[in-house]
């Protein structure tokens, strides 16, 4: 614990790595609320800083999901305790599977168990967009879709494997899948090691040639939106896509309609995440997936005035009319270990659909940018520990 806060009104803000978790601790801290890190890791670069007032060790979700679960409920019955953050995707799901107990203690801006089904469900979600009105790729349960002849992706049915979704899974026993599998039109998949692989039968889909990957984020407050904010990926933790590492905040009106349709027709409540391509024969904005919290991504949009942990703070306290959704375009920031994720991408990863990179042009171009556009995600001049932290623990994998 390094700084007390003025007041006594706490937040919770569970964290693995997610970069993320310091611009909620800096934002919130820096408006008087006291800050709660907790993780099950010991060098979280959140928990360095200086905006920190105290970091709680708690269990590993990955080892023992109701573990987790009753941490952050020991965590949300101290009198001081006001809401917690989502920022992990186990966070929704023990929200809305233990609702009337968190209820009891703290408020919480998150989706009920039944929309949080329908998203995390990536069968179930492609058909209520399609309901919407939003364009998708096609997209098949493997076992109709194994024979496609089309380039394909597999992933993931699910956001969370879990036993609500897994039945054949203890209740403590918890997993995110986050590997793509890149199938071209002239491979057949194998089906029973994709299943071995990937630990349940997962889903493929059409491949979209894409001339851009895409975020639209929003806070809803049951069916109201309350804010919203977009940003143009420019470089992802891999040449091929994955999460955003360089980034630019934009406002475009087609992006905002396809964000507001598929969110107004779930009736949603909390936090999105929604990410799109942007098809490039068709120009359409096509849905990718949805995530119920706060992002990876979300420096940038706190940078640009699109302030989501206080958001959220704000309507969890009842103050919900007090939101400026105003944010600046143009805004560019970088996560800089992730800008090495995606220089070692070229030299490790392949796919049949995109070519790679060179090396040296890719360093170049990431050298060049940071020094037009030095804003990133934890390094700070007046709060410099997080980020050496951060450096450390890259170096050490």
């Amino acid at each position: 614990m390094t700084e007390t806060r003025g007041g006594t009104d706490t937040v919770v803000i569970p964290t693995g790595y997610d970069p993320g978790s310091y611009s909620a601790v800096r934002s919130l801290a820096r408006r008087g609320v006291r800050t709660i890190v907790a993780s099950h890791y010991d060098d979280v670069p959140a928990a360095a800083s200086r905006y920190c007032d105290e970091a709680v060790d708690v269990p590993d979700p990955d080892d023992d999901l109701v573990a987790y679960r009753d941490a952050l409920l020991s965590l949300a019955r101290r009198p001081s305790v006001r809401t917690i953050l989502p920022l992990r995707p186990f966070d929704p799901y023990v929200f809305a599977r233990d609702a009337a107990s968190f209820d009891r203690h703290v408020s919480l801006v998150t989706p009920p168990a039944d929309t949080l089904d329908t998203v995390f469900d990536r069968v179930q979600l492609f058909e209520a967009a399609a309901d919407a009105g939003v364009p998708i790729p096609e997209t098949r349960r493997l076992a109709d879709g194994a024979d496609w002849p089309t380039p394909r992706i597999v992933k993931s049915r699910y956001n969370l494997l879990t036993s609500t979704y897994c039945p054949e899974r203890a209740p403590e026993d918890a997993e995110t899948v986050k590997s793509v599998e890149h199938v071209p039109s002239s491979e057949t998949i194998d089906v029973e090691a994709v299943r071995d692989r990937m630990g349940h039968d997962p889903i493929v889909q059409e491949f979209v040639a894409s001339s851009g990957q895409y975020v639209f984020g929003a806070l809803y407050d049951h069916g109201e939106p309350l804010a919203t904010f977009q940003h143009r990926q420019l470089r992802g933790d891999s040449y091929t896509g994955g999460g955003g590492v360089y980034r630019e905040s934009i406002d475009d009106p087609e992006l905002e309609a396809v964000g507001r349709a598929l969110l107004d027709h779930l009736d949603w409540h909390g936090l999105a995440c929604i990410e799109y391509m942007k098809d490039e024969t068709t120009g359409e904005y096509k849905l990718a997936e949805i995530n119920p919290r706060l992002w990876q991504s979300l420096p940038c949009a706190v940078r640009a005035g699109a302030d989501f942990p206080w958001y959220y703070w704000q309507a969890a306290t009842g103050r919900a009319d007090d939101i400026d959704p105003e944010y600046q375009v143009g805004v560019r920031t970088h996560l800089l270990h992730g800008e090495l994720g995606y220089l070692q991408s070229i030299r490790a990863d392949g796919s049949p659909f995109y070519e790679t990179p060179s090396l040296s042009r890719a360093t170049v171009d990431v050298a060049r940018s940071c020094l037009t556009d030095p804003h990133f995600d934890t390094l700070r001049l007046d709060d410099p520990r997080p980020f050496l932290r951060g450096v450390r623990h890259v170096i050490s994998k």
